[in-house]
């Protein structure tokens, strides 16, 4: 099985509880500025970066650690 390698910063994603519990509430679209790269859990990434509305833009700035297994690539329009 190949490993999952972790995202890349400009990389938006579907946030939902794929990629961990404490999001099985709400999905939210997320574009990385950073991963941190101290190790963690085998399968597991810290990743700073942005929520972003429904027009791209950034409304917060947040810390979350997920599966990246569980991330699912963002296909919106960028205009």
């Amino acid at each position: 099985m190949a490993k999952v390698q972790p995202p890349v910063a400009g990389q938006e994603f579907w946030i939902t509880r794929d990629a961990s519990v404490q999001f099985a509430s709400k999905r939210f679209l997320f574009r990385v500025i950073s991963v941190c790269p101290k190790p963690t859990y085998d399968g597991w990434a810290w990743l700073t970066g942005y929520v972003l509305d429904k027009q791209g833009s950034a409304t917060d700035k947040r810390e979350i650690f997920v599966q990246v297994a569980g991330l699912r690539p963002a296909r919106r329009l960028v205009r």
